[in-house]
């Protein structure tokens, strides 16, 4: 049996940091309150999450194969890929575009998008890295990183289709760290 480096002792602070980050910015905005509060608290625990669930495990003593790099990595976006995976990760990042949208101070579609496919390329670029030096049980995909990008798109859709709903437009304003502009009648 390989003796695996523990996921909670490392998300765990990751998510504590992520969250003390979060408030301090709040602060610093001066925009405290709970629907704020609310989403540094989703976006710390959907951090912690997507890193327990797409870096892990890691392993400590897994004896590597004496392969080359590139056995770790798939940059040919022709190469079969199943549907579920494309599914899994559209959704798990869906949250991540509508939580960036309404922390970012001026969220925009080239905003979002690149934050979010820079939060996707370090996961890809950590998933190749553990694979060859630790053992890691993923591999750097290209298509990860599409998909990824297109669960953030949808997420940031979603929330600027809710915002433009009458009776939602105001309960997402109160989750949005940016101040909204509100025109005079």
């Amino acid at each position: 049996m390989f003796r695996q480096v523990p996921v909670l002792p490392v998300v765990v602070p990751l998510a504590a940091v992520v969250l003390a980050v979060l408030l301090r910015v709040l602060r610093r905005r001066d925009r405290w309150g709970a629907p704020r509060v609310a989403v540094a608290v989703a976006l710390s625990v959907y951090a912690a999450g997507v890193v327990a669930n797409t870096v892990f495990p890691v392993y400590l003593d897994k004896p590597r194969a004496d392969v080359p790099w590139s056995e770790y990595l798939v940059l040919d976006p022709s190469t079969g890929y199943e549907v579920t995976d494309a599914v899994t990760n559209v959704l798990v990042f869906v949250p991540l575009g509508a939580l960036l949208a309404l922390v970012l101070t001026r969220p925009s579609w080239p905003r979002v998008v690149a934050a979010v496919t820079a939060a996707s390329l370090t996961i890809e670029v950590t998933q190749y890295v553990t694979a060859h030096l630790l053992g890691g049980g993923h591999v750097a995909d290209v298509h990860d990183l599409l998909f990824d990008v297109a669960g953030g798109a949808l997420g940031l859709g979603l929330l600027l289709l809710a915002a433009r709903v009458p009776g939602l437009a105001g309960f997402v304003d109160r989750f949005r760290w940016q101040r909204v502009e509100v025109p005079a009648h």
